[in-house]
């Protein structure tokens, strides 16, 4: 995987090598072992190894009976969106899952345009790590697989918002559920369920911190077992009395120092563009060859 910049907290004043994950280990070198003398075959041999090949034969003909009489399908995986998207944290590049920069044409207030460049990226870790209690609480019906982040900044460095997936252990039942519970409820809008920061050391977002969260936003997702959240906040640490969802924070007319500041635009338009970077890719993966 392509490294990237401030992975884990770098030491004041300098920056650490960034921690990679979901990479592939380079392959090791080739290395070739001088072959013995083939002795001639003897008949109990071949005989042995005949026997040997009908029996393989059958036992593999029994498996895939049975996986066709139980539905086991999980060779046919491939085209499968959910097995796709599940395992992505992993196997997808981190600058494809956070691309070192975003753009976000017409995604400022009044149309205007967005550049984002990011940061800092996480290691990956479990969701008790880096969501907040209650937040934890009301995803626990979906499972957590494994939680990843990164930090972007906007290109006058007077905000930085932190983004994150939440790659979950569900199925579409599940996440479709999760989905209505946001909605017909409105958890999207409570304060209590904000997502936290990722805040490193040595980076323009160091104090960045639970009492500098200024808009957010939180959406599960119910094509793939995917959890989109965002937070967003001034750069120069001002601590915010009453955050604004994303959505409140983006209305006509919106007056409030967050709104003002595109703060609910930030939160939005880089979750919005990392979830279709994540949407894209899973679709490349589940596309059936011919």
């Amino acid at each position: 995987m392509t490294p990237a910049p401030g992975a884990v907290p770098p030491p004041p004043g300098g920056y650490r090598t960034p921690v990679r994950y979901g990479g592939f280990p380079e392959t090791p070198a080739e290395t070739t072992t001088r072959l013995r003398p083939v002795r001639p075959r003897q008949r109990w041999r071949t005989a042995t190894a005949a026997a040997c090949v009908v029996l393989g034969l059958g036992l593999i003909g029994g498996a895939v009976t049975g996986a066709w009489l139980t539905g086991d399908s999980s060779a046919e995986t491939t085209g499968n969106p959910y097995t796709a998207a599940r395992g992505a944290w992993h196997s997808v590049p981190v600058d494809t899952l956070f691309p070192r920069t975003l753009q976000g044409k017409g995604a400022g207030p009044g149309g205007t345009h967005r550049t984002w460049t990011r940061i800092a990226v996480a290691a990956d870790g479990t969701c008790k790590d880096g969501l907040d209690p209650l937040l934890l609480t009301t995803l626990r019906s979906v499972g957590c697989e494994r939680l990843v982040r990164a930090t972007y900044t906007d290109a006058t460095r007077s905000a930085v918002t932190t983004v994150g997936l939440v790659f979950t252990e569900a199925d579409a039942p599940s996440m479709q559920a999760l989905r209505a519970r946001f909605t017909e409820q409105k958890l999207g809008a409570r304060k209590d369920l904000m997502p936290r920061t990722y805040a490193p050391e040595g980076t323009p977002a160091a104090s960045f911190g639970d009492r500098q969260r200024a808009s957010w936003t939180v959406n599960p997702l119910t094509e793939i077992p995917v959890v989109v959240l965002a937070v967003s906040g001034f750069a120069d640490g001002r601590t915010v009395a009453d955050p604004q969802p994303a959505p409140d924070a983006m209305a006509s007319g919106a007056t409030t120092d967050i709104a003002q500041a595109g703060l609910g635009h930030e939160a939005k338009g880089i979750a919005d563009r990392v979830e279709r970077g994540l949407r894209t890719h899973v679709a490349e993966l589940t596309e059936q060859p011919g």
